[in-house]
Parts: C-alpha cells; structure tokens; sequence
C-alpha cells in the first residue's frame, strides 16, 4: 500500500505534540515541587528526552518491535534504525514511513520513563537516576511494549486491547514509581511537620495544559490515520479530561474547597484512564471513564497517604491506578463499531473480553513492580540511589545542578 501523505502529516505532527508532553511534565511536577528542588525535577524530564531519544533508535525501537522472539522481546534486526527507513512497515503501519512510526513510540518511550520520576524528586542522586533509567527502559519498558504492541507479543495473542498505552505507558510507570519511592524511602521531614507543599500552582496548571494539548497526538495518533477512528479518539480524549476535571473539583470541593491542583491532577488522571480505550470505545463513554478516574485516583491518593508511603507526586495514584482502570474499562465500553480492529466488551455482550484485559493489567503490575525493585536495589548496591541529608536539606537544584530557579531564600 503506498504512503499515504494525510497519515504521514498526521502522525508527524502527533509525535512533535507527544515530545510536547515532556516538557509538560517537567512543568507540572516542578511545581509541584518546593522551590529548592525545581530545576532537579524539571532536569529530570529533559534528561530522558536526551537519554532515552537515544537508546531508542540505537536498540530500544528494536527490542520493542524487531521481529518476535519467543512472544517476550523483539529481536535486533532494527538496530541503529537499520531496515527502518522511508518505506512503510507492513507489519505496523502501511501507510507511513517506518521512520515517522519509530520516532512516535520513540516519544511514548521518553514520556514513560520521564512519569516515573515523579514518586523520586527531592531526594534520589541524579547520576543513579540515569543508570535506573536506562535499565529501566532495557529490561522493563521493551519487554512490555513488545508484548501489547509488538507483532507476536504474547498479551497482544491473548487479545488484550491498549489502543495508546494504559498498561504499557501508565501501569508500567505508575507502578515502576512506587517500587522505586518504597526502596528509595521518604523524603526529610515527611509527615514530621516540615512544610512541603507546591512551590508553583501556576506552573502546574500551564503543564497540565501543555499535557491536556498533548494528549490529543497521544491519542488520536495511535490511530496511525488522519481519518475517523483518530477524530473519535481525539473527541474521546477530550470528553474523559473533561469528566475528570470536573468530577475531581465537585469531590475536593465536598471534602474541604475546589482547587486548581485538584482540577489540573483530575485532568490528567482522565486523561490516563482514557488512554487505553480512546480508539475502541465510543467518545461519549469518555464521561464515565473519566469520572470514573478521577474517583478512584482521589481516594487511592487518600489511601496512600493513610499507609504513609511518600510516592512524592502520585504517580502510583494517577498512572498507575488511573491506567488500570482505563485498562479494565476498556474492557468494559469497548465496541468493534468504533473499531473493528478491537473487541466487543461487557457492554456489548462480550464479558470475556474482561479476561484478556485483565491478564494484561496483572502481568504488568507483576512484572513491573519486581522488576524495578530488582533494577534499584542494584542501582542502590553499585552507586547509591539517595543524595545525602546535607544535599537534600540545601535542595537538589544546587547539591545536584549547581543552579537555582529563584533568586531570595530557599526553604
């Protein structure tokens, strides 16, 4: 099938707004953050644009989606982008370059590994935190990606449905942050009275829009077409941030006051759970997919603060909770009207679906949180994972960087 050039733009333009989202990121964790440690964490999303936009085209593209190997990892046939080029991939996407579709997963790959630091800002060494990283990506993000998403991956075989990356972005993620925020410990002063609340709510906002705005290529580019399928994504993906930004504010404002924090971490949180369905499911079920997030993720936020885990930003709470429900969802409002690529789900007189969807949810949640625990606690052993008391008291913007995001002084 020859390229077609409205896919092409399409995607490209899709890729450049998924690179968006990770300087979104880095804007709506850094302010979420005090102001001694907003430039470290902001840092650390920029990093993985370097680090990770390398390793992808030098092997991870490969280990992701090189030819199949025993239904677990890609082979090395792609390495340093050989056989990728401007000529179509008929086993992934015939109507683009294999080289606009490398470099959209490349985008997803670098956003994943930029949400986890979220659950580690304020006190992990940034010199451990590139060592998990690239490991992270070896030997947890490939593996996973291949089995949803790679030809013969073996979730994909037992039908498992992720249209843009619930289980392989946002469970991956969220659960890799609390493996990793539980061996590296809590923050100084966590609930002894020390003051940690964001230094920069405005700052958080403009991220979440940048995310909000990203989204939309997220999505609706995993569609790999400029034709219906990513306009009901896209319309989806809108109709779910809303749902959770509004339903997010309406619980916060029944608990104590609405807030802009809340409004901005419920948008995401809908965003998250959309994910996974926004090219199976009918747009309007974007309301209760997205309420439904922003529902679960609050009181998992509550329920996570009771056990005293300081999973700094929540990324546990709103990835990784948010992505399996989007994940099981999915499972649920899926229909093969929108898309006859996908499955029917219990809505629509196919409870089995549930089956595979869960299945995938458990073996990414397994797999995971063992396997990060494994990789820090190595990281741990060889180099150390933690910056020291002195360098936490005086903030990593300077023990770490050597600069500061403020002039005056610094809490």
């Amino acid at each position: 099938m020859p390229i077609i050039a409205a896919d092409t733009a399409w995607v490209l333009v899709s890729s450049a707004m998924v690179m968006l989202m990770t300087p979104g990121v880095a804007l709506f964790y850094g302010g979420m953050v005090r102001r001694k440690n907003f430039l470290s964490t902001m840092m650390m999303s920029f990093a993985a644009l370097g680090l990770v936009g390398l390793l992808w085209v030098l092997y991870g593209y490969s280990l992701s989606f090189g030819p199949d190997k025993a239904s677990i990892i890609g082979g090395l046939d792609f390495l340093g982008l050989a056989q990728v080029g401007q000529a179509p991939s008929p086993v992934y996407a015939s109507t683009i370059p294999h080289l606009a579709f490398m470099v959209f997963q490349a985008m997803f790959a670098i956003i994943t590994v930029a949400l986890i630091t979220g659950a580690v800002v304020e006190r992990i060494k940034f010199s451990a935190l590139l060592v998990f990283s690239a490991m992270w990506l070896t030997f947890v993000y490939c593996p996973v990606a291949h089995w949803v998403w790679g030809d013969g991956g073996w979730l994909a075989g037992l039908g498992a449905l992720d249209f843009a990356g619930g289980t392989v972005v946002h469970i991956a993620a969220g659960v890799s942050a609390l493996s990793l925020a539980i061996i590296l410990g809590p923050r100084r002063g966590f609930r002894e009275g020390t003051p940690m609340e964001p230094g920069n709510i405005p700052m958080v906002a403009i991220g979440a829009g940048i995310l909000w705005f990203g989204w939309f290529g997220f999505n609706a580019g995993s569609a790999l077409t400029s034709g219906g399928l990513a306009s009901s994504a896209f319309v989806a993906t809108n109709i779910s941030a809303a749902a959770a930004a509004f339903t997010w504010m309406v619980i916060s404002w029944v608990h104590r006051r609405p807030t802009l924090l809340g409004v901005a971490t419920g948008a995401v949180a809908g965003l998250v759970a959309i994910t996974p369905a926004a090219g199976f499911v009918s747009p309007i079920m974007g309301i209760p997919i997205g309420a439904g997030a922003a529902f679960i993720c609050y009181y998992c936020i509550l329920f996570r603060m009771e056990l005293g885990i300081d999973e700094s930003l929540d990324v546990w709470a709103v990835h990784g909770i948010g992505g399996t429900w989007g994940a099981f969802a999915t499972g649920i409002f899926a229909t093969v009207a929108v898309n006859s690529a996908g499955a029917d789900g219990l809505l629509y007189g196919n409870p089995e679906q549930l089956l595979p969807q869960t299945a995938g949810i458990a073996a990414v949640w397994v797999f995971a949180f063992g396997a990060t625990w494994v990789l820090g606690k190595v990281v741990d052993r060889i180099i150390g994972l933690r910056v020291s008391p002195a360098e936490e008291t005086v903030g990593l913007d300077i023990s770490q960087h050597g600069e500061r995001a403020y002039g005056g002084q610094l809490r």
